[in-house]
């Protein structure tokens, strides 16, 4: 028999308008956000491996204490997400601990783009384009 099917939280939305940053407040929450982020990416692969455990099982009371370990992990991030939310930040990966800022750019809304193991935010990208689209925050300055 399969064990349940085990999916990353969706991030959560902060419930209060979006916040938007500068580059130099987002960079300013970063040794709080790196902390958490650490957290999310630690969590995530734990309950990866619990959920890869729990699918193996056969034993009903074996399944039902993972059952409960894999909850408790994923009530646990999902915390994280909802801190990070607060922040006013969105967990785009959970894997990388990719995290996405709301800012500003010739008027329109932007993403402050900064995964874990970089020492600041050196990108940003569109609301549409994603990772694959990032380019140097040195381009946000507007040239005269």
């Amino acid at each position: 028999m399969p064990g349940p099917s085990f999916s990353t939280p969706r991030s959560v939305k902060p419930s209060l308008p979006k916040k938007h940053f500068t580059l130099a407040q987002a960079n300013k929450t970063l040794p709080l956000v790196k902390r958490i982020v650490s957290d999310v990416v630690r969590t995530h692969e734990h309950a990866l491996v619990v959920q890869a455990e729990l699918e193996l099982l056969e034993d009903s009371k074996q399944t039902a204490s993972m059952q409960a370990e894999l909850k408790k992990t994923t009530d646990k991030l999902n915390a994280f997400v909802a801190e990070l939310a607060e922040i006013g930040c969105e967990v785009k990966d959970f894997k990388s601990g990719l995290i996405d800022f709301i800012g500003q750019h010739q008027g329109r809304d932007i993403n402050l783009c900064w995964r874990l193991g970089e020492e600041k935010i050196h990108f940003w990208h569109e609301l549409t384009a994603g990772f694959a689209g990032r380019k140097p925050v040195s381009t946000l300055i507007e040239r005269s």
